[in-house]
């Protein structure tokens, strides 16, 4: 995180320019210096091994001989090396130069041409959700992937976020964050903290110092309410101040600064912004997603990200650099807010600012100006500006550049110039005499130093226990020490107090040992679980609480949380309990049952209105046999009119299927079987004389007409087998031949029975049906 504090005297290698043109590790040569901080200077420089263009980070040499930190660096720059993603820039190597003994850690990494989201904030704030969307998009890809490789961010800001000259949005500085916070002079709670970092820091950053990919969500999600709104949720006059309202109270929404922000944004930001982790997307990737279905949703259309302008110093022939360093490094905050921009200004010139043009480099690091800082610090007060040549080589302000004619007659050009060289010398003397009054200095420093090694560097733990946390982690400050919070819960001890201090008070450690403050939370109290969460989620907090979660074996029914959540807690939230006291976690048992509407004998349409109206879902229909209702009739619902169902289950509706046989009695028994089979019955035949039927036709069926039988079910039609008696004329002979061939036989009741006798009367009659075999007796004369 950003940290303000005196470097004065910690740069053994002079001003960062002094570097202008070394060549680290034999393959970075160092060029234009594109900015600085308290912490670091950035460079534009050339890798010569594989002639491509770089920014080189050197880091002060304030922290070159402490141990823990260059261990913590060279990790945390091999775990940013390994992430891979074109929205992170990217680090390509690390190293050690010593420079005058003492050691210079650098870093290098992509050099990215353009400026920052700060930039963007503080020339069109409030921003568009458009250009938002556009901007926290590829941010959070860019975090996800981070996430993904188990890697947290820590400070995400705005003047971490890189947007290059092709609108391509990027994230500064992984991993360096960490290193940096290993300092000995590192903290959170000091005074010194920049307001302009502190208003990012998740709540568990300030309380505890902890930080997982939640954290970073937090954070971007209060840069995305600052691109909306145009400035930052909390400001204060003090560090401390915003801190503690990040721990202490709910980031406000957009919509109470924008009412017309799509209400699904606007509850995006919020959750991403809860004081409680839980309550945020699980990291960026969760983050990402949420807000491409805000997209969806909203309608937001897609727009390139704007490039941002910043003001710059012009003057004839000659270009001054407005490059941006590092975030990390910020060494102060501008005057004009913690968030203000600072150019590298030209020697004593007071002209007015160019026009608005783009810029390029990596995030800001450039503070105002401080009575007393070190050369590390901004140059604003005492600097020359960088000036490149038609190479890129930078030379100082006023210098001849390369190409000027030496064989002309002097002119009024060249007799200034000649008397700038003069001042040139004189300004060189006047160097001299400094750098002689500095090596007195420095002899002083390291007499001093040399005290410190002897007695100095050894402090005492103080006896902080019964302090209030701030009053203790001061006192822990004051003994050069740094102070760690663990906060646990305490029945004997008030909230806020000091009840163990770790290593023990009046022990004799090293300065910049860390401290460990144990600090009561006070009695625990039952946390508030939101309704719907899982029984998982809510035992934990329970635990975390210091208390016992029981959950409830008797479900309650409940229309809006969905079954087997927690519905509520038992005490209320907030109860103070004593440490290990139960908490009932009271279950849902999702929404009450409903009874079945009783629909029998309604139309279909009628029926399926009733059943979605008392919440339930209509399934495939079922048809069912029933011999006493007509087919198609409504018989009811599976289940049955009365079950009680929860709602959303689906019913089905029975209806009545059946066949009504027709009466088909004289009826061809072809044709009735064909229309029986088409009605979906099976056709069993049989046959009788029926004397009230022509033989071939249907004399009944069985079951009989009118009566319903299920589909499918067997019917027999019985078909009649009576022979009508034909009218017998002509002779015996073919009246014999007649009936022979009905199957009917002849008997001759005549005077004459001789084939050749004419008939003159029959029994039966002509036209009565008979049973196949019947004998016909006719009477015939010769």
């Amino acid at each position: 995180m950003d940290r303000v504090g005196s470097s004065a005297g910690a740069a053994p290698g002079g001003s960062p320019g002094a570097l202008v043109g070394r060549v680290l590790e034999g393959r970075y040569r160092l060029g234009a210096l594109i900015a600085r901080g308290g912490m670091s200077a950035v460079y534009r420089a050339v890798d010569l091994r594989l002639d491509r263009p770089v920014a080189v980070k050197v880091m002060n040499p304030l922290y070159g001989d402490d141990p823990a930190f260059q261990a913590r660096f060279e990790r945390e720059a091999r775990l940013a090396a390994g992430l891979r993603h074109p929205g992170v820039v990217a680090v390509h190597d690390q190293g050690r130069e010593l420079d005058g003994g003492t050691p210079l850690a650098f870093l290098v990494m992509e050099l990215v041409d353009g400026g920052t989201l700060r930039d963007l904030i503080a020339a069109d704030a409030p921003l568009s959700p458009e250009v938002t969307l556009a901007v926290l998009e590829p941010l959070l890809a860019a975090l996800g992937a981070a996430h993904a490789a188990g890697l947290v961010h820590r400070d995400v800001k705005p003047e971490n976020v890189l947007i290059s000259a092709k609108g391509e949005v990027k994230i500064a500085d992984f991993g360096l964050v960490r290193a940096l916070s290993a300092a000995p002079e590192a903290s959170v709670a000091t005074g010194d903290v920049i307001l302009g970092t502190v208003a990012y820091l998740s709540p568990e950053q300030v309380a505890t110092g902890s930080a997982d990919a939640r954290s970073d969500v937090y954070s971007a999600g209060i840069v995305a309410y600052e691109m909306l709104v145009g400035t930052p949720p909390y400001t204060g006059e003090t560090a401390l101040s915003v801190a503690y309202q990040h721990v202490n109270s709910d980031v406000p929404a957009v919509a109470d600064a924008l009412p017309n922000i799509p209400a699904e944004l606007d509850d995006l930001i919020y959750a991403a912004t809860s004081r409680d982790p839980e309550d945020r997307p699980r990291d960026a990737s969760a983050f990402l997603a949420g807000l491409v279905s805000v997209r969806a949703r909203t309608g937001i259309g897609h727009v390139p990200v704007p490039l941002p302008r910043r003001r710059v110093a012009t003057g004839p022939d000659r270009t001054t650099l407005a490059a941006t360093a590092t975030p990390t490094d910020a060494a102060g905050a501008a005057p004009a807010g913690p968030h203000a921009t600072r150019l590298l200004p030209t020697d004593g010139d007071d002209r007015p600012d160019g026009p608005d043009v783009p810029t390029g480099g990596h995030a800001d690091d450039r503070p105002a100006p401080r009575h007393g800082s070190s050369p590390w610090a901004p140059e604003g007060a005492h600097g020359t500006a960088v000036v490149v040549d038609t190479d890129g080589d930078p030379v100082p302000a006023g210098r001849t550049l390369p190409g000027s004619s030496f064989d002309r007659a002097p002119d009024a050009d060249d007799r200034a110039e000649t008397a700038g060289w003069r001042r040139e010398q004189r300004r060189r003397s006047l160097r001299r005499w400094l750098i002689a009054v500095l090596v007195v200095v420095l002899l002083a420093a390291a007499a001093a130093f040399g005290g410190w090694w002897v007695g100095g560097r050894w402090s005492t733990t103080p006896a902080a226990v019964g302090m209030t946390r701030l009053i203790a982690e001061q006192a822990v400050r004051d003994a050069g020490l740094v102070p760690a919070v663990n906060t646990e819960p305490d029945d004997t001890a008030p909230s806020g107090q000091v009840t163990a201090v770790q290593p023990a008070p009046g022990e004799r450690v090293l300065r910049g040992t860390e401290v460990t403050l144990v600090v009561s939370a006070g009695s625990p109290r039952v946390p508030g679980v939101r309704a719907g969460t899982s029984v998982a989620a809510a035992t934990a907090a329970v635990v975390a609480a210091g208390l016992v979660a029981a959950v409830d074996p008797e479900p309650r029914f409940d229309d809006t949380v969905p079954a087997g959540s927690v519905l509520a807690v038992d005490p209320v939230a907030g109860t103070p309990l004593r440490l290990g006291g139960t908490v009932r976690l009271l279950v849902s048992g999702g929404p009450a049952p409903v009874p079945v509407p009783a629909v029998t004998g309604k139309s279909s349409e009628d029926a399926r209105n009733k059943l979605v109206v008392a919440g339930f879902v209509v399934g495939t229909t079922q048809r069912r046999f029933d011999a006493d209702s007509p087919a198609g009739t409504l018989l009811g619902t599976d289940p049955p009119a009365g079950t009680a169902l929860p709602r959303g289950s689906t019913v089905a509706l029975v209806v009545a299927e059946s066949v009504t046989l027709p009466d088909l009695r004289g009826q061809d028994a072809q044709a009735a079987a064909d229309r029986l089979t088409a009605l979906g019955v099976t056709v069993d035949r049989s046959s009788e004389f029926d004397s009230g039927v022509d033989g071939g036709a249907v004399a009944r069926s069985e079951p009989t007409a009118g009566q319903r039988v299920q589909a499918g079910s067997r019917v027999t039609l019985v078909e009649s087998t009576a022979v009508t008696v034909p009218k017998l004329n002509g002779t015996v002979g073919q009246a014999r031949s007649a009936l022979a061939a009905l199957g009917l036989p002849l008997r001759v009741t005549a005077l004459f029975g001789a084939d050749s006798a004419d008939i003159i009367s029959q029994d039966p009659n002509a036209g009565t049906r008979v049973a196949p075999g019947t004998r016909v007796s006719v009477t015939a004369f010769p």
